[in-house]
């Protein structure tokens, strides 16, 4: 029974993914494209080569993070968020799922969302670079990592949101910044030093080089550090939500 009830749950959210792809995976096909023109064609002669790789190059890897983060936030906060207000949430609590169940069933659908995306920034890479993939193995461990963190962070910000808007400016005054200052375009060692130190909290700064490692095998942190912190994130935020749904938080009035 839980398992008939994950694999509806995640069937569910990949109707949806599939279904609204216009507005679900082709975005970030015209922002990346837009990224790569300005920043790497244009800046990117200017700047040169970072960690002796070209600019182009360096910047592959902090889009695809750029992309996936957001999305497996926004899919998996939106869905759950919108299953409580039009109460087809009550459907499952009705059910005798386990809350793991419930957390893991909206959870993958963004994982697998943020994914995709992914999947799709890359593909648009290799129009601009060549990009020869350092470990398949690790990139493909923290592109997943990044977006199970990403639809926890989502999952728990849905339980105690009162409307969506709430969602939206949680992404766009804490998670966008998190990122823009983790490394996704510059070494993280170019910023002023109070940032950097800073720099060390922020699990975007783990997540892009941890990627960055994968796919051109250079990082400012230790890859092993890296993808302990995301492990280490996602286990804490995976006990978080199963606790807080068990409890009934956001869904009993």
């Amino acid at each position: 029974m839980p398992w008939t009830g994950l694999k509806t749950l995640v069937s569910r959210e990949c109707v949806v993914i599939l279904r609204f792809w216009g507005v679900t995976l082709a975005p970030p096909v015209i922002s990346t494209l837009l990224y790569f023109t300005i920043f790497g064609e244009i800046i990117g002669r200017r700047v040169g080569s970072i960690q002796g790789v070209a600019y182009i190059q360096y910047l592959a890897p902090g889009l695809v993070i750029l992309w996936v983060v957001p999305y497996s936030y926004g899919h998996t906060a939106a869905g759950f968020l919108g299953s409580r207000f039009f109460r087809y949430i009550e459907e499952v609590l009705v059910t005798p799922l386990p809350g793991w169940i419930v957390v893991l069933g909206y959870v993958l659908g963004g994982v697998i969302r943020g994914v995709l995306v992914g999947i799709t920034a890359l593909m648009v890479t290799i129009l601009f670079t060549h990009v020869a993939v350092h470990s398949v193995l690790a990139s493909v461990t923290v592109v997943c990592l990044a977006a199970l963190v990403s639809a926890l962070s989502g999952f728990i910000t849905a339980l105690f949101a009162s409307s969506f808007a709430q969602v939206t400016t949680i992404q766009t005054l804490i998670l966008t910044p998190l990122m823009y200052v983790g490394g996704v375009f510059n070494q993280v060692a170019t910023l002023p030093l109070w940032m950097q130190k800073l720099s060390l909290a922020n699990p975007m700064f783990y997540i892009v080089n941890a990627f960055r490692y994968g796919v051109l095998g250079i990082s400012e942190v230790s890859f092993s550090t890296a993808l302990l912190m995301m492990c280490a994130s996602g286990f804490a935020l995976f006990v978080a939500a199963v606790i807080l749904i068990s409890r009934g938080v956001g869904i009993r009035e």
